[in-house]
């Protein structure tokens, strides 16, 4: 990428890399040695820089501290056999965070800044990238509000940041999940479509309150009448009905829309699956579970990619999805996709880029 960015870059004086230990990574716990900061002041970013990883300094009366005024992205870079690090589908990320940030009242973020930042962040963090088959790099670009005034209004000034972690697995078994029909994540003419951080907060109570009951995640309803399947916690939510590859759509500002669910219902259409998206409704699942015709579930997501769901909760009883062998759809696209974020296979979709 051609740029005139000045990104002022200072090293850290001591890695972290000799104490991480790469063989047992924790999702989110190793953080890399640098991040990228940007500020927004008098209507421009500015002051792009590179520094070391460390704590910030905010004020009290900090206006996302109050009002919640902050999104994020989450993202992976990956390295090949010949030690290239990959990422996957970043433009995507890119223009997913400036949608979340009208939503948030959050001046965008120019694709020049969020690219560049990234991959020089990336080329300096290189040796974060995890080479083990199965790791990756797991990258959270964030913008947050940074007035410090109480009165309840947009910020006029905000910070963008980038920082990285080395990950394994998200989850390290299929997933136990419960349909949720008191407590609501999302509605029309909400904020359910976008990164917004109070979303994540909200979904933590009911979340715990299922945890409590032996489950990994909820399968979210509809906020007004708790009838249909949104989103499962972290994911979007996928279902093989039959032969058919069932999920919500995204056009009711209900629903993230998901990178890797885009991704999977591309490779299912090439791959000849007939994809409906549409809302399944609570009965109709329930009925294909009575059935047997719920052939497997699963979550789609950037942490997790494929999330498989072993158990269905549904008006307070489970359900035992059948075993996935290795032809089972989940799989098969699981294979595909990790294939092409290692460079084991042709990107035919150009969804790969090179740091």
């Amino acid at each position: 990428m051609k740029t005139t960015l000045q990104i002022d870059i200072k090293k850290t004086e001591e890695s972290r890399l000799p104490e991480t230990d790469f063989d047992n990574l924790v999702f989110g716990q190793s953080i890399s040695d640098h991040m990228f900061v940007a500020d927004y002041e008098g209507g421009e970013w500015k002051n792009l820089r590179i520094e070391p990883y460390a704590p910030l300094h905010l004020n009290p009366a900090n206006a996302t501290l109050h009002y919640g005024q902050s999104i994020f992205e989450g993202m992976k870079a990956y390295k090949n056999v010949e030690g290239e690090i990959l990422l996957f589908r970043p433009d995507a990320n890119q223009k997913r965070l400036n949608e979340s940030a009208q939503r948030m009242c959050i001046p965008e973020v120019p694709e020049e800044i969020f690219m560049e930042g990234l991959f020089q962040l990336l080329d300096l963090d290189r040796d974060w990238v995890p080479a083990k088959a199965g790791a990756s790099l797991y990258i959270r670009p964030f913008v947050f509000a940074t007035d410090d005034y109480l009165g309840v209004r947009p910020s006029e000034k905000y910070k963008f940041m980038i920082f990285t972690c080395p990950v394994g697995h998200y989850y390290s078994k299929p997933v136990s999940v419960k349909v949720e029909t008191k407590y609501t994540r999302a509605i029309e003419g909400g904020t359910g479509y976008a990164k917004a951080a109070g979303n994540y907060a909200g979904s933590l109570y009911p979340a715990l309150l299922a945890q409590k009951e032996g489950f990994d995640q909820l399968l979210w309803t509809d906020g007004k009448n708790h009838q249909h399947i949104e989103e499962s916690g972290t994911m979007n939510v996928m279902f093989m009905i039959d032969q058919t590859l069932v999920t919500a759509p995204t056009n009711t500002g209900t629903i993230l829309k998901g990178i890797t669910r885009d991704s999977v219902l591309t490779l299912a259409r090439e791959a000849g699956v007939n994809v409906e998206e549409r809302f399944l409704k609570v009965d109709e699942l329930e009925n294909a579970l009575k059935e047997g015709r719920l052939k497997e579930a699963f979550g789609t997501g950037t942490a997790a990619t494929i999330a498989h769901i072993a158990k269905i909760n549904v008006n307070g009883k489970d359900y035992i999805l059948p075993e996935k062998n290795d032809n089972a759809f989940s799989n098969q696209v699981l294979r595909k996709l990790d294939a092409i974020k290692y460079g084991l296979e042709p990107d035919t979709h150009e969804w790969i880029q090179k740091v």
